[in-house]
């Protein structure tokens, strides 16, 4: 059965806009967890926009399902990641002026470079993600590098407005989610999903897991966090 990770990057953004101490982004994990989702992903970037390094500790330590760590690649997030040992750390690439992960690492022009980095959470007893776009030379550069995982980047998809682009971008994430699969390559996949659009994305058989934040959050504004979450699930086809 497919699974569900929460990003909760965006409870602290929300916090982060008053300069506060709430809401808090741990307390978020621990109501996103008893909603029935498998794992909590927390975005650390290098400018603390929203996440801090106190949020990450305190995940680690009291995260009891899966914590999933999205970082760019650089040797202060490498070392940060081998301190704390998150289940897995997801590679990302980083601007500082975008609003949010605008698209997918380029593997295939830093392969050798993702490889050891890659090696190295490996080592450190992390399981590797890469967040990558949908395309075949990225998931071929991937497998070369030595990940676990990619995340399938499904920003087009989600902002496709018209079936006939949706569909499209859809045919392109299950033929590459068939082509990393081929490759020995596990597949999660994330970005830009949300209520209506997710139905599609989860029943794709070889994608194991999806990373969603911003629309459980907006919806949690409404309904409740815990709420949210179980909609979503719903959503997902899990039977929640």
């Amino acid at each position: 059965m497919i699974r569900l990770c929460v990003n909760v990057d965006h409870i602290a953004t929300i916090r982060q806009a008053r300069r506060a101490q709430e809401p808090d982004p741990v307390q978020a994990a621990m109501l996103v967890e008893l909603a029935g989702a498998s794992g909590i992903t927390v975005h650390l970037r290098e400018d603390r926009r929203h996440a801090q390094d106190r949020d990450v500790e305190l995940l680690r330590r009291l995260v009891k399902t899966k914590l999933n760590l999205e970082m760019a690649a650089t040797e202060e997030m490498i070392g940060i990641a081998l301190a704390v040992k998150p289940e897995m750390a997801t590679l990302v690439p980083e601007r500082r002026e975008e609003l949010t992960t605008e698209g997918g690492l380029d593997v295939h022009g830093h392969v050798d470079e993702m490889g050891r980095i890659v090696r190295r959470l490996r080592e450190g007893g992390i399981a590797v993600s890469l967040f990558i776009d949908p395309e075949h030379d990225q998931l071929a550069a991937a497998a070369r590098a030595g990940a676990d995982f990619v995340e399938l980047h499904t920003g087009s998809y989600g902002e496709a407005r018209e079936q006939k682009a949706q569909q499209a971008e859809l045919a392109r994430l299950i033929q590459s989610a068939t082509t990393g699969r081929t490759l020995g390559l596990r597949i999660n996949a994330g970005h830009g999903l949300d209520y209506r659009n997710v139905g599609p994305v989860a029943a794709i058989p070889e994608v194991e897991e999806l990373s969603i934040g911003h629309s459980i959050v907006a919806r949690a504004v409404l309904v409740g966090l815990e709420q949210a979450v179980r909609e979503m699930l719903a959503a997902m086809g899990t039977g929640h």
